[in-house]
Formats: C-alpha cells, sequence, structure tokens
C-alpha cells in the first residue's frame, strides 16, 4: 500500500495547532519532522534541554519547536514556535504531517473467511489472511495480510492487526487495539506436572482477554489462561518483546516496556509501569502505580505507588545504596590486604 502524501504547514498553521508563540516568517512551509541535526528546510524541529544547544546551533531545520527557556538561543533557525513543551507540541504535529493510510473495507481475493465468521461489512480482510469459524471481527476493524483469527476469537470495533498476527481460540480483543506485527494471543501457557518419569502437559482453557484501546508491540506473546483467563485492562500499552504467562491479570493504563517477563498468575495493578527487562516471578502483586526500573528482578509483592529496581528488586533509594556500597568494596579489599600484610609484617 502506497503511502499517502504528506500534507504542507505553514509556520502561521503549525503554530496555531500547537498553540505556540510564531517568532519569524509566517510563511516558512514544512512537511516533515527530524532531529535538529539531520534536519533540512522543510522538516519541523524541536528544543526542549539545553544540552542539545549545539545541535541547533547549526540546525538547518525550517521551524523550531522550542520552550521559552530556550526561546532566545543562538542558532541558524531563524522561525521559532515557543512552547511549554515541545515534545508534546511535536506529537501532536505527527498525525498531520504523516496521516495513516486510507482505510477502504473489504475482503482480500487470496484471504479464507469461514461461512461462520461474522465480518462486519465495513472491515478489512487483506491477502492470505484467515478468519476461522465462529469469529467475530467487529465495524470498521482491519485484519492485515497473512495473520489469523482462530475459531470463536472476537474482534471489537476499529481494531487493527497489523500482519503475521495470531489470535488463537479463547481470545477475546477489545475496540480500538493495535496489535503488531508477529504478536501470539492466546498460546497455552508453560504449565505441566512431573508424572511417572515425564513433564505431563496441563491443559489450557481458560481464555486470554484484551481491552480496549490496548497496542501490543511486535512478536509479543500472551498465553491463555490454564483454568482462569489472562486479562490486559483497557489502555494498556505493551512493547515489543514481551512475555505475559498464562493466568496474569494487567489492569488499566500499565506501561511495559521491551523484553519484560512475567510469569504465571501475576497482579499487576492499574497505571505500573514495567521498563525494560523487568522480570516479575509468579503469583506476585505489582502494585496499583507502582515502578520497576529497568532490568529489576522481582521476587516479592511490589506496594502500590512506589519505585523499585535492582536484582533482587528493593525500594529505588535502597537499591542505589546498595549498588554503591558493591562498589566500594574493591578499594576496600586492598586496604584490608594492606593492614593485613603489615600485621604480619611485624609478627615476623
Amino acid at each position: 500500500m502506497a503511502a499517502p502524501e504528506r500534507p504542507v504547514l505553514t509556520a502561521a498553521e503549525l503554530a496555531a495547532a500547537v498553540q505556540g508563540v510564531l517568532r519569524g516568517d509566517a510563511q516558512v512551509r514544512v512537511n516533515g519532522v527530524a532531529p535538529l541535526d539531520r534536519a533540512s528546510a522543510s522538516d519541523v524541529s524541536f528544543l526542549a534541554h539545553a544540552k542539545y544547544t549545539p545541535f541547533f546551533a547549526g540546525s538547518n531545520a525550517g521551524v523550531v519547536l522550542i520552550t521559552p527557556a530556550l526561546a532566545d538561543t543562538a542558532g541558524t533557525p531563524a522561525t521559532r514556535v515557543v512552547v511549554e513543551k515541545p515534545y508534546d507540541a511535536l506529537a501532536s504535529l505527527l498525525p498531520r504531517l504523516y496521516p495513516a493510510p486510507s482505510f477502504t473495507p473489504g475482503r482480500a481475493d487470496t484471504a479464507r473467511i469461514s461461512a461462520d465468521a461474522r465480518v462486519a461489512s465495513t472491515a478489512r480482510v487483506d491477502e492470505y489472511a484467515i478468519v476461522e469459524e465462529g469469529a467475530v471481527v467487529g465495524e470498521g476493524s482491519w485484519i492485515g495480510p497473512h495473520c489469523v483469527v482462530g475459531a470463536g476469537v472476537a474482534i471489537g470495533d476499529h481494531t487493527r492487526l497489523v500482519s503475521h498476527v495470531y489470535a488463537y481460540p479463547g481470545t477475546r480483543v477489545g475496540a480500538r487495539a493495535i496489535i503488531h506485527a508477529g504478536v501470539r494471543l492466546g498460546s497455552d501457557g508453560f504449565g505441566y506436572v512431573f508424572q511417572d518419569g515425564a513433564h505431563r502437559k496441563i491443559p489450557h482453557v481458560g481464555r486470554c482477554i484484551i481491552g480496549n484501546d490496548v497496542e501490543i508491540g511486535a512478536n509479543t506473546a500472551i498465553d491463555r489462561g490454564s483454568i482462569d483467563d489472562t486479562v490486559v485492562g483497557d489502555g494498556t500499552k505493551i512493547d515489543n518483546l514481551v512475555h505475559i504467562a498464562h493466568n496474569v491479570r494487567i489492569g488499566r493504563l500499565c506501561l511495559l516496556m521491551a523484553q519484560v517477563g512475567v510469569a504465571g498468575s501475576v497482579r499487576i495493578e492499574d497505571g505500573a509501569i514495567l521498563a525494560g527487562q523487568v522480570g516479575v516471578s509468579g503469583h506476585h502483586t505489582v502494585g496499583k502505580g507502582a515502578t520497576l526500573a529497568a532490568q529489576a528482578g522481582v521476587f516479592g509483592d511490589i506496594p502500590a505507588g512506589e519505585v523499585w529496581s535492582g536484582y533482587p528488586a528493593r525500594p529505588h533509594r535502597e537499591a542505589l545504596r546498595a549498588q554503591a556500597a558493591l562498589f566500594k568494596l574493591p578499594n576496600l579489599l586492598k586496604r584490608i590486604e594492606r593492614l593485613l600484610d603489615g600485621a604480619g609484617h611485624k609478627d615476623s
């Protein structure tokens, strides 16, 4: 699918769109976004922190979104739009400068849709996608190429499965969700019992339920429940390469970043943040609004609203003190060795 032609905005239109104060030529025209050091005269860029002023000094950007504190910074860009939060302003401009591909309902000739499936007339099913018996695809939803919507799966309204997504039977996806390429929803969890000298598989009969307004990054896997459901709450955003095990319950508006691993039956309450490579062992609770810093290893419950880090995870300040003490050990050991050497010399 060809990308749509990008619209052009004048500096005056841009300033009005972000409710900023324009300084410079109101007729400068831009149709793209780029960082300061790579921007051309047709790009808009931004300066939000003083450490980037060296890039600003020689930037070729046509328009720069800039904070009030930095608005008078010396630099090549003469046309500036002064806003309190340049990055937020830029984010609001991106959909205008880079419009999403146009959506046209329909069914590709190569798509395979069961006669028992219910696909809304306003939905789109792309090439080589499969929609199995009893599945439901809601109004305005978009099933991308090579996706599989398994038997009995329900996809809500205005949800997009980008490509190569596999939704196993028992999966429910809410409205306005975005499921990126390679995601696997509802596969069996890792559950076995050791019997008669072998690992015997525990059948998984629970569901995988994804709420409204959820986004799931590429190549993430979310298991179905064993006898309970695995649930991801409304508005939660999950990054690439994340694994959510069986029976996990994730609340509303949570953030799970790249390479997070969540073991079975964990509860993650509303608004919690798990930064990159966090690991949570099974049957624990991450409290409402808690934050786990990158690479934290969790072996117990995390209190609501607190920031924890380290391995094993502990309150962030405590983890920093422990790390600082660890870094002092080599010098302390050298001092002890010198003392022992001195004591040994006197004894001789």
